[in-house]
């Protein structure tokens, strides 16, 4: 059970890296546009370098998706009945917890279709021990997907005036992004370490 359950832990890595990798994609692109905006390209220029950011955005949601369905598949083998221990508690008990972080996480990055309540991502803030990333108290507007709708916004009103509101945007979606990556590369060393703690005990 206990070596089931190290596997576990190396699939939930899997996923933290495949959120670390898509926060990293979203941040490019939105530091690519940032840079676009501040040298003021043209209205057809800059309606198609939005577009291009919404593409990424798109292909960035099926990878985390994808990454959601397996962190399901986890979920599921842990609720599987079998044996108990202090050891294999504890692991069940971490793991539990790092999908639901994960979960929240991906959720968050993604957007509404699979975005979880505030009380949920108000668990991830906690857990990380980050700057704050969600809310003051219980509810703050998701900035990465403020900044896609802003994106979305200027195309589809065609005005450029919009431009300003979008990089406001962006500026506080990239301050999000960091914060997350923290919290993100923080869980990810402590899942790392808690592996090598349990393979030094059964190891013993």
């Amino acid at each position: 059970m206990v070596e089931e359950l190290l596997d576990v832990s190396l699939m939930l890595l899997d996923v933290c890296t495949t959120a670390k990798d898509a926060l990293l994609q979203t941040k490019e692109c939105t530091q690519e546009l940032q840079s676009i905006l501040r040298r003021r390209r043209g209205a057809e220029r800059l309606a198609n370098e939005f577009r291009k950011y919404l593409t990424s955005r798109k292909a960035m949601k099926k990878a985390i998706c994808k990454a959601l369905k397996n962190l399901k598949h986890i979920q599921n083998k842990l609720s599987t009945p079998g044996e108990n221990g202090a050891v294999i508690s504890v692991l069940r008990d971490a793991e539990a917890v790092t999908i639901s972080v994960l979960e929240s996480v991906l959720s968050f990055i993604s957007g509404p279709e699979a975005e979880s309540k505030s009380s949920r991502w108000s668990l991830v803030s906690k857990l990380m021990h980050q700057k704050k990333v969600m809310c003051e108290e219980e509810q703050k507007a998701n900035e990465i997907l403020s900044a896609e709708a802003a994106v979305r916004s200027c195309i589809k009103s065609e005005n450029m005036k919009h431009v300003e509101n979008v990089q406001k945007e962006l500026q506080s979606s990239e301050l999000s992004i960091q914060d997350l990556e923290e919290g993100l590369e923080t869980l990810s060393r402590r899942m790392i370490k808690t592996r090598v703690t349990v393979l030094n005990i059964i190891s013993c």
